[in-house]
């Protein structure tokens, strides 16, 4: 009895013309298993931008292998593994990460509901098989495995750098400079960072509507609370959305000077999408002018702030 093939998306039968003589059948085919798994990605609600990560990640592990997912072995895993600690120098959780992509897109071609076993054995005699396992892939062991060198700001480093920052706002206006305004901006960007414990993203994305009222502390006015549209998401997953209490007054009142005596002169229309107009009307992040050390961040000092002065225009 004849068995019908599910259509699945990223199903072999989908994605490669069987009984067709093909220029290059080995790339014709490695070419249909990434529009396979494409497809089997989006399906999932993956993002565009994970999805091309990985591809290109899968097209470099094959250039490094030099051989197709069909002639995989894990021996191939071991090299390449090899070649990213001792060549690249890698930290261990980026190279867990591309391990990890390989690892998906092998069970993809292995299982199967999706045929390419039998679709790769008809046209090369041989099949793709797993090549990732526990004892060819770096464990995660530790809950944090980043350089122990990092450190956040202490109180003084932070004083230092929102001082310099508003410095530097404050002698563009004494010289009478172009930059003036950015400056301000700039050194606003940074208090908003801490004030709100915001990433960088958040802060680049920031419009005026974020803000809103809090009943528990109307003394902050329209500042009581920030909606952060853009924070941190799941892996292929869109942002996530917080609100984020306002705490500290001193950051309060540098955003309220800053929309109500700097922003405006930008030129901009208030609609613009984007808390934080560039002096050419465009968005732009947070940028650090200077720090007290490259290996230190503000973003593990997030209470008790020292006060920052207020800057003048």
């Amino acid at each position: 009895m004849h068995q019908r093939k599910a259509a699945l998306a990223g199903a072999a039968h989908l994605e490669f013309v069987s009984g067709v003589v093909q220029l290059r059948p080995e790339d014709a085919m490695f070419d249909a298993m990434l529009r396979g798994w494409r497809a089997q990605q989006k399906s999932r609600g993956l993002r565009d931008e994970t999805v091309e990560d990985r591809e290109r990640l899968i097209r470099r592990f094959v250039e490094a292998a030099n051989e197709h997912p069909w002639q995989w072995t894990p021996a191939h895993v071991d090299e390449w593994s090899l070649a990213l600690t001792g060549e690249k120098r890698l930290a261990p959780a980026t190279i867990r990460s591309y391990q990890g992509t390989v690892r998906l897109f092998s069970e993809f071609l292995i299982d199967g509901r999706y045929g390419w076993g039998p679709t790769c054995e008809d046209a090369f005699g041989t099949f793709p098989v797993a090549v990732r396992h526990e004892w060819n892939t770096i464990a995660h062991l530790n809950d944090y495995e980043g350089n122990p060198e990092a450190k956040p700001f202490a109180r003084e480093q932070l004083q230092l750098l929102l001082d310099y920052a508003d410095d530097q706002a404050e002698r563009a206006v004494r010289a009478k400079r172009k930059g003036a305004l950015a400056a301000h901006r700039d050194a606003t960007l940074f208090k908003v960072i801490y004030g709100w414990g915001l990433r960088r993203t958040e802060t680049s994305k920031l419009d005026l509507v974020d803000f809103g009222r809090n009943p528990q502390a109307r003394q902050v006015g329209r500042y009581g609370t920030l909606n952060a549209r853009y924070g941190k998401a799941k892996k292929g997953q869109p942002p996530r959305r917080r609100n984020v209490l306002s705490v500290m007054d001193w950051a309060v009142e540098a955003v309220a000077d800053y929309v109500e005596n700097v922003r405006p002169r930008f030129g901009s229309p208030t609609t613009l999408p984007c808390g934080s107009p560039s002096a050419e009307g465009a968005c732009s992040p947070a940028r650090s002018t200077t720090g007290p050390s490259p290996t230190s961040t503000p973003s593990g000092c997030r209470e008790n702030s020292p006060r920052t002065r207020t800057s003048r225009t």
